[in-house]
């Protein structure tokens, strides 16, 4: 009964806001008079406080450019936090495109759809993102590929780093900076999430969207930790799959450290 009315209530007030926020971010786009920052981030914010979620951060976003910020994936719930806390623009599954109100609000976003699954568009990706890099847009990949339980931290895939490598050749050799990021979901209603109850926040496989929403609203208060670590250089002669097994272990490490010792 609580998470039917929260939710009700969640919804609602997403309903109120969300149309004055795209239709700004529509006007933002189409004429270059207003700024297109602000009106994502102040949506992904309503979404963590709709959605209960209580976020402490380690560190900050990087202020080099260009920036790749590389993190790992638990849930849908990762973009909002994310978005929450950076100018950013995101990398997603084609899949996301063809959803009815996310899809038209990641475009809104400037979001680079990629197909991973289609291995001859993957230079053609990782050029597009390579353009973005180059415009000082900074890009989020969720490297594993697919999301995880929040306890593991799945393999990275190296295929879209070239992004970098692209954005590199593309700008005289300057270097782009990589920036690993740690997403950890540590207590449900204040108590320290065990392995078992993590999976309440992950979204994975074929979960349907709604009742997912409607667990996080019924469950209460969500705590979790972004930690923003030291970045990477890729430079001319740097290796992609060098530089994503060195992202990777770095992103391991702070998932490590916060799961053993939530904040």
């Amino acid at each position: 009964m609580v998470g039917t009315i929260r939710l009700t209530l969640a919804l609602l007030i997403a309903a109120v806001a969300t149309p004055s926020l795209a239709l700004y971010q529509v006007v933002a786009m189409r004429t270059g008079l207003l700024d297109e920052r602000p009106a994502p981030r102040a949506w992904h914010r309503l979404v963590t406080k709709l959605l209960g979620f209580r976020i402490q951060v380690r560190g900050k976003p990087a202020a080099d450019r260009p920036l790749l910020i590389v993190s790992n994936h638990v849930s849908w719930t990762d973009i909002m936090v994310i978005g929450s806390l950076a100018d950013v623009h995101f990398i997603a599954k084609s899949e996301l495109g063809g959803w009815p109100i996310m899809g038209k609000l990641s475009r809104l976003q400037r979001t680079v759809f990629v197909e991973r699954e289609r291995r001859r568009k993957s230079g053609q990706q990782a050029g597009e993102i390579a353009q973005r890099l180059g415009k000082g847009d900074p890009m989020v990949l969720f490297a594993e590929g697919s999301t995880s339980d929040g306890n593991l931290l799945l393999p990275f895939k190296s295929t879209l780093f070239a992004a970098a490598h692209m954005a590199l050749e593309a700008n005289g050799g300057e270097p782009v900076t990589i920036q690993p990021v740690a997403i950890v979901y540590t207590r449900l209603q204040g108590m320290p999430m065990g392995r078992q109850h993590r999976g309440h926040a992950a979204w994975i496989g074929d979960r349907v969207l709604l009742p997912h929403i409607r667990e996080l609203l019924s469950e209460g208060a969500v705590d979790l930790e972004v930690h923003f670590g030291e970045p990477v250089e890729f430079a001319a002669g740097s290796s992609r799959k060098e530089v994503a097994r060195e992202v990777e272990a770095r992103v391991r490490s702070m998932m490590a450290a916060a799961l053993r010792n939530p904040i």
